[in-house]
């Protein structure tokens, strides 16, 4: 099959979803009254809540909410056959993903920047905000853990080069967006210098250093060779430092031009596609890879952030609503950034199933391998793609390698962010003064994330300590899938609160919770067969707090809710 017939059927589809069944919600479920301020004009107090243009915001949600999930998720879930993953991220984004992010910002827009979690205590009780928290900040410590590993094995130099995984050529690039960003920030913010003078150079200086990476790739810190090991307490320290500074400084514009980083990747893929005439060399439908679990619920887990991603949850309203400057603007950024991250997902599948040519075989021989060289397969495959334009592909490859690594940085400061967020919520809960401050919530969140990306299990084969990052992505996707799920049905919660339809929460939030839950028992009895107790604990850790959130969920909607009503500004009981 051609790859631009696909890219194309896929882009109408989302198009039309965004047209037809977008409005449908905005009109039907989450109705939007554009005379109401924004908590960011509200609250506004020049750090966390500050207003900005829809462009701005719009960068940091997709940069934010896209990161590695919707490249990696569909470069490892393509040994099952593109059409089934193909299917899944399409229908996945516009009627799971789509409602969930557009949901999750609404209510906490219309709430004055109220969490998911606080949410849960309004229409649940404390005990399902605590356990919402909890889960939350597991969650995203585990997601940002795994993608600390694979960016410091992409920045690490090693055998293979781009081929084998690693791209220090992408160092340099990525590290003078961080001070082009710091740049921008200031000039915007202080000097009111306008967004039109500024991107054009930006954006210009930002390509001529993915050049400068390719000729000077840093391998060495003060004559120590940088392996992955230490680029991991880097990328920790940078998670530290980017959390305490103010949006505006860096988080606002570094997500703002990576954006246009990625706007200009995803146009590279679909010019390279049309001019190279790529066909797609992956089988259609695989229904028994070497080594792998089945495909259903395993599909749904795998394919993560590209359909469907709790994580959204946390960034819709926790860092994207103290920033919205017009309720109108809700539906472009909550709705419209997750259909442009299945578009995202679609390219990932693409690079993969047709980028990679003849070699897609040799490259997907078995589930485990699948996993372990998935962004290697990435980068090589819309490296490729890219190169049909004319470019070298050594330039390419870094190019692809400088997004990938741009928007998984993004993500973990984001996230380290929201985990700062959601341990002071806890502070708050429980009356713990030190967890409300927010640089000690700040140490503690690097901390946790810090924990995953060095945790190690001892190989079943040799018994050496070994990194669990291949393992620990399959928790991530259930983890990750599964707090969509408690979101989903925290917001139908509000929504029946309020006399709203349910039925288009409910559904998507039925099948995601079948699919996770089922998904963790697959996974605890492998685990249990394996003798790997750590990961087994882990995941029964995160069955548990999953089930008693259900638990107390279905409690609240079988005793009924008390209505809500809005009184300036703020949702009270009646």
């Amino acid at each position: 099959m051609s790859a631009l017939v696909m890219l194309g059927g896929v882009a109408i589809l989302l198009g039309l979803a965004y047209r037809w069944y977008g409005r449908l919600l905005t009109r039907r479920v989450f109705p939007i009254d554009d005379t109401e301020p924004t908590p960011a004009h509200q609250l506004r107090d020049g750090r966390d809540f500050v207003p900005a243009p829809a462009p701005i915001v719009f960068g940091h949600h997709f940069a934010s909410i896209a990161g590695l999930g919707p490249l990696l998720g569909p470069a490892i879930a393509v040994i099952w056959g593109w059409v089934p993953a193909l299917l899944w991220i399409v229908l996945g984004c516009i009627f799971v993903g789509g409602v969930h992010d557009l949901g999750c910002l609404y209510s906490s827009m219309r709430t004055r920047a109220r969490s998911v979690a606080d949410l849960a205590y309004d229409v649940a009780g404390a005990r399902a905000r605590v356990l919402f928290v909890l889960f939350g900040v597991f969650a995203i410590a585990l997601a940002m853990g795994v993608f600390v590993i694979n960016i410091a094995n992409l920045f690490a130099p090693g055998a293979g080069g781009a081929e084998g995984g690693h791209v220090p050529e992408a160092v340099l690039p990525s590290a003078m967006l961080i001070l082009l960003a710091l740049v921008v920030g200031v000039l915007f913010y202080r000097y009111r210098v306008p967004l039109s003078k500024l991107t054009p150079p930006a954006l210009l200086l930002s390509l001529v250093f993915v050049g400068l990476g390719v000729q000077y790739p840093i391998t060495t810190l003060g004559g120590a060779p940088l392996t992955a090991n230490l680029w991991t307490y880097l990328l920790l320290g940078y998670a530290l430092l980017a959390t305490l500074l103010p949006v505006w400084l860096l988080l606002q514009p570094r997500d703002y031009l990576n954006s246009f980083q990625l706007f200009l990747g995803m146009g590279l893929l679909l010019g390279g596609a049309l001019a190279g005439g790529f066909t797609i060399t992956a089988p259609a439908v695989n229904l028994a890879p070497q080594g792998a679990p089945p495909m259903v619920p395993l599909l749904f887990i795998t394919i993560a952030c590209g359909a469907v991603s709790g994580f959204h949850s946390l960034v819709a309203s926790g860092t994207t609503v103290r920033q919205l400057d017009k309720p109108r603007h809700a539906l472009p950024i909550g709705y419209g950034a997750m259909l442009l991250e299945g578009l995202l997902a679609t390219l990932a599948l693409l690079a993969v199933a047709a980028g990679l040519g003849d070699a897609w075989q040799a490259r997907y021989p078995d589930w485990l391998t699948a996993g372990k060289s998935a962004l290697a397969n990435f980068v090589h495959g819309a490296g490729a793609i890219v190169s049909a334009l004319g470019i070298p592909i050594a330039i390419a490859k870094v190019f692809v390698a400088t997004v990938a690594v741009g928007f998984a940085l993004t993500t973990l400061d984001t996230g380290a962010r929201l985990i700062r967020y959601n341990l002071q919520e806890l502070g708050r809960a429980w009356n713990l003064a030190p967890l409300q401050n927010a640089t000690l919530a700040t140490l503690l969140a690097v901390g946790l994330i810090g924990f995953f990306a060095l945790l190690k299990a001892p190989d079943p084969i040799t018994g050496e300590l070994k990194s669990v990052g291949a393992l620990l992505w399959q928790l991530f996707g259930a983890s990750n899938q599964l707090l969509a799920a408690l979101a989903l049905l925290v917001v139908s919660l509000y929504l029946r609160a309020l006399g709203r339809p349910t039925l288009y929460t409910l559904l998507p939030m039925g099948l995601m919770l079948t699919a996770t839950l089922t998904a963790l028992v697959i996974g605890m009895r492998n685990f249990a067969l394996q003798g790997n107790t750590l990961l087994l604990g882990v995941s029964a850790l995160i069955f548990a707090l999953a089930a008693w959130l259900v638990g107390e969920a279905f409690a609240a909607w079988r005793r009924g809710q008390r209505s809500l009503t809005c009184s300036g500004g703020d949702w009270q009981y009646f």
